[in-house]
């Protein structure tokens, strides 16, 4: 995105003529991510506009989301354009130790998705599909700072991702037990993150993101 007026019009509401545009950006364009949640089209439009990809896992084996990296890639150089970084956006909770993490967050994780679930037709979590999920092989990012921190590392060379952003909050969590998440993923996730990854080609540049 320019910082500089716009003028643009469509169908769904007044055009624009020279608006300008607030905040004003201070350090150069403003970088856009497409999120993308399992659609090709999706990927391939990202790269046909020059946007990066965030490749959006809420659910199931991150390893299925790596097709959608290498196509990345490849639109990118079809349509002519630079390379550009592919990012991983997945859910987590972060506590003291492995099981008061996934004790906290289990029980409003159960409600939400059985909410959603009669709503778009899937089937609600269970016990056992948790477990799959905060371990290694799955989606969740839950546990200690040293568990999560290494399921980012292992996730972003899966994927060839440099970049992590933990979404954060669940309905029912405590404001303590967000405030610890905050602390502990700022003081020894990220920091042990970048640890494990100093000797590596791929920087990872872990950032948070709330449902607030």
């Amino acid at each position: 995105m320019k910082d500089a007026p716009v003028t643009w019009q469509g169908t769904t509401r007044a055009p624009l003529r020279d608006q300008d545009v607030v905040p004003h950006l201070e350090s150069g364009p403003f970088p856009v991510w497409v999120g993308v949640g399992g659609s090709p089209e999706s990927v391939i439009r990202a790269a046909r506009y020059g946007f990066s990809l965030m490749l959006a896992i809420i659910g199931g084996p991150p390893a299925r989301f790596a097709p959608f990296s290498q196509l990345f890639h490849e639109a990118l150089q079809e349509f002519g354009r630079p390379e550009l970084p592919v990012g991983v956006h997945a859910p987590g909770h972060v506590a003291e130790t492995d099981e008061q993490a996934q004790a906290e967050f289990w029980p409003h994780w159960r409600e939400t998705l059985t909410r959603v679930s009669k709503e778009r037709g899937f089937r609600p979590p269970t016990e056992e599909s948790f477990a799959y999920d905060v371990g290694p092989e799955g989606a969740l990012y839950i546990g200690s700072p040293e568990t999560v921190a290494n399921k980012i590392v292992t996730n972003l060379e899966l994927l060839g991702a440099s970049r992590f952003d933990l979404k954060f909050g669940m309905p029912g969590l405590t404001h303590d037990q967000l405030i610890t998440t905050i602390e502990l993923y700022g003081t020894q996730v990220i920091p042990r993150v970048r640890e494990l990854v100093s000797d590596d080609p791929i920087a990872a540049q872990p950032v948070t993101e709330s449902t607030r």
